[in-house]
């Protein structure tokens, strides 16, 4: 069953250590499959790891996380090929996308190449739940500070821009992030920017933040902008806990 309007939570967060595997869940991954509204079945995620390479020890610790809560997975890898001549139905089928986090410049790059931004758009506009962590929060936006490009930040304006807005991560747990945004919105680099720290999350319906959330009791989010005055404002977000 799909959500009833496109629907993206944008996180820094979503995994925490496992009791028996490396990784679990944490709240904001079982967030992003419960608005995809499904009942009666085990939910299907598919889980895009093309920020880090594909890496295949990191899709077994995804299954095995996945196995724990319940879930169905189905990885999307781009290495050394992708995994079907369909990624339309590949996706479409899913209830949810979960991005992980990496190179965000990486990642939109491969996947123009092969299309997986068009199969993005149209399975967001269906109802499949988009989701992710880091570079999977920042390339549902215009664009935000990445460390792609090496430990110096940049900022990138070429993300897929489902969402109007550019996006912070990491805000309170690496002290570079949060002076860049500030300057790219000063610049007018970047535009109204929603940040989350480490364990938080943006709720969009459609093209509208409806909600900031947190896994972790001392999370925020805040939006950054540039006032009637031409002077940067941050304001933190009411934010619900999970």
């Amino acid at each position: 069953m799909p959500a009833e309007q496109p629907t993206i939570l944008a996180t820094s967060g979503g995994y925490r250590a496992g009791d028996r595997t490396r990784i679990e869940f944490a709240p904001l991954v079982h967030h992003a499959v419960e608005l995809a509204g499904v009942s009666g079945r085990a939910p299907r995620i598919c889980h895009v790891a093309t920020a880090i390479g594909d890496q295949r020890s990191w899709n077994a610790d995804f299954t095995e996380a996945a196995d724990v809560a319940g879930y169905q997975v189905r990885h999307l890898n781009l290495f050394p090929m992708p995994p079907t001549a369909d990624l339309r139905g590949f996706v479409l089928e899913c209830d949810a996308v979960w991005v992980q986090g990496g190179s965000v410049a990486n990642l939109l790059a491969l996947w123009r190449l092969h299309g997986v931004d068009e199969v993005l758009r149209e399975a967001w506009q269906s109802g499949v739940v988009l989701a992710g962590v880091s570079a999977g929060s920042i390339c549902w936006h215009k664009g935000g500070p990445t460390d792609s490009f090496g430990p110096e930040l940049r900022l990138i304006d070429n993300g897929l821009g489902f969402l109007p807005f550019d996006n912070g991560v990491h805000y309170d747990s690496e002290a570079r992030r949060r002076p860049l945004v500030h300057a790219g919105v000063a610049s007018g680099e970047l535009g109204r920017t929603y940040c989350t720290d480490d364990g938080a999350g943006l709720l969009y319906r459609g093209t509208e933040l409806v909600e900031a959330l947190a896994e972790r009791k001392n999370s925020g989010a805040y939006l950054v902008e540039r006032d009637a005055d031409g002077r940067v404002a941050e304001t933190a977000l009411d934010i619900r806990r999970l």
